[in-house]
């Protein structure tokens, strides 16, 4: 599976909202209602194409994950606890299925071409892969995601993400 653009900006803009609310919000000052968030700012602070984002920002308000404050000093703030939103519920809702392959989607399940689905290996190797992925994004919440923004990315084996890239020091 590969993260759609759609999905990775949405991401994005939602982790820098709640990393925002925070930044206003203190355990000695509460904020009650976080201050909205403009669309340029979101766009000029993740270096997003604004025109793309305000759709990807009009889809999470539809699907309530956000909130629209008209006005001058108007912008977009989250409507929900970023700790009871996982990562596959945003994909889900911007993108649709999760699925490496529509035959082993949960949501959006369809046939595949294969001749014999029932005796496909590569359905059930895509069916190890969706419930491997599934099981991190659907756990992973936004609060965790913003709670990592800044932290330098280690793969599993350890290694940086710029030694990956075949960037060595």
């Amino acid at each position: 599976m590969r993260l759609s653009r759609r999905s990775e900006y949405g991401i994005r803009a939602l982790v820098d909202l709640v990393r925002s609310e925070a930044a206003m919000s203190s355990a000695e000052h509460p904020h009650p209602h976080p201050v909205p968030v403009a669309l340029a700012t979101l766009a000029a602070r993740n270096r997003l194409p604004p025109k793309f984002l305000e759709q990807i920002m009009s889809t999470l308000k539809h699907g309530g994950i956000v909130r629209t404050t008209l006005g001058a000093r108007g912008g977009y703030a989250m409507a929900m606890d970023p700790a009871t939103i996982t990562i596959g519920r945003v994909i889900r809702l911007l993108d649709g299925a999760l699925a490496p392959l529509p035959c082993v989607s949960l949501r959006y399940y369809a046939p595949c071409s294969c001749p014999d689905e029932a005796t496909c290996s590569l359905r059930d190797v895509m069916l190890d892969v969706r419930d491997a992925m599934l099981e991190i994004l659907d756990r992973e919440t936004l609060a965790e995601l913003a709670a990592r923004q800044g932290r330098p990315s280690i793969d599993p084996r350890g290694l940086h993400a710029d030694a990956l890239a075949g960037n060595r020091p």
